[in-house]
């Protein structure tokens, strides 16, 4: 089963791409689409769905995890995030995958253990549960590894109980 983590963000967007074999994940790919913030928010959109959708055409997931926006004070970042996890969702569901939402705490609970873990524990996790080397990873590219290990969970889980 191919699982993809996405952490939404109109500039920089993480990605991971897990393969799960029974109990055995590893990693496939990692990394970050990039947009310029100098470009106009549609451009900058449809930067990030093209990059999202032409992962998904390669990759073919079962399952496709998203991470929910996180609202800070600033409304009108969360209005960009918001149509940039639009873009996101709607590729998603057009690849036809599994689509699921997570919080960042579900995340980190799920990763690490607790809630409200740091980005270093995460990323000591991540590292640790897919036995990646220790070179430069950054760390949308991380966030993305997680979503996609928290939505395998997520999904393992949903399959258990039915």
């Amino acid at each position: 089963m191919i699982v993809i983590g996405i952490d939404p963000g109109t500039r920089a967007c993480g990605f991971g791409v897990i393969e799960v074999t029974g109990s055995i994940v590893r990693s496939v790919e990692y990394g970050v689409i990039r947009a310029n913030e100098k470009l106009p928010v549609p451009e900058r959109l449809k930067i990030i769905y093209d990059g999202v959708k032409s992962i998904l055409d390669q990759y073919k997931p079962d399952v496709v995890g998203v991470e929910l926006a996180f609202f800070g004070k600033n409304a009108n970042t969360a209005l960009v995030l918001g149509q940039g996890r639009g873009v996101i969702v709607l590729a998603a569901v057009q690849s036809g995958a599994q689509l699921i939402e997570i919080s960042p705490t579900e995340v980190k609970k799920t990763i690490v253990g607790n809630g409200h873990a740091s980005k270093d524990q995460v990323e000591f996790m991540v590292r640790a549960l897919l036995k990646l080397p220790p070179d430069t990873i950054k760390d949308d590219a991380f966030d993305g590894l997680a979503i996609a290990l928290t939505a395998n969970n997520f999904h393992s889980y949903a399959s258990i109980r039915r």
